[in-house]
């Protein structure tokens, strides 16, 4: 059974700083690919940033220079650096893992973790 369980969410004045943390396990195949999306109330669900195996970022227009993406060495753990957080960034933010099996690749998601950024 995979698992993806995130943490780092919470409550943020703007101008602040959080860290969401992403960590898979019960997967016997390679992570191909990990990131996170976010979704604001009324709102389509968006990616935010994604980063490979091979270390390739991507990141959304709205938080480059802002936000950074990193994994962990041993490839099963994201993270997700969030400065200069403004209101607009308030969302549930969902990591994903994308795992390469034989014939597919599969994405499982975690149970999201909320960011609120209000004075």
């Amino acid at each position: 059974q995979v698992q993806l369980v995130e943490s780092g969410g919470g409550l943020v004045r703007p101008g602040g700083s959080l860290r969401l943390s992403c960590a898979a396990s019960g997967s016997r195949f390679q992570i191909n690919a990990m990131g996170w999306y976010r979704q604001a109330p009324g709102k389509q669900r968006e990616l935010v940033a994604g980063v490979t195996r091979a270390g390739t970022t991507a990141y959304a227009d709205s938080v480059k220079g802002r936000f950074t993406i990193s994994g962990d060495n041993a490839g099963n753990t994201v993270y997700l650096q969030m400065n200069s957080l403004k209101p607009e960034d308030t969302a549930v933010y969902y990591c994903f893992a994308d795992f390469l099996t034989p014939s597919i690749t599969t994405r499982d998601w975690g149970q999201g973790t909320q960011v609120t950024v209000s004075s």
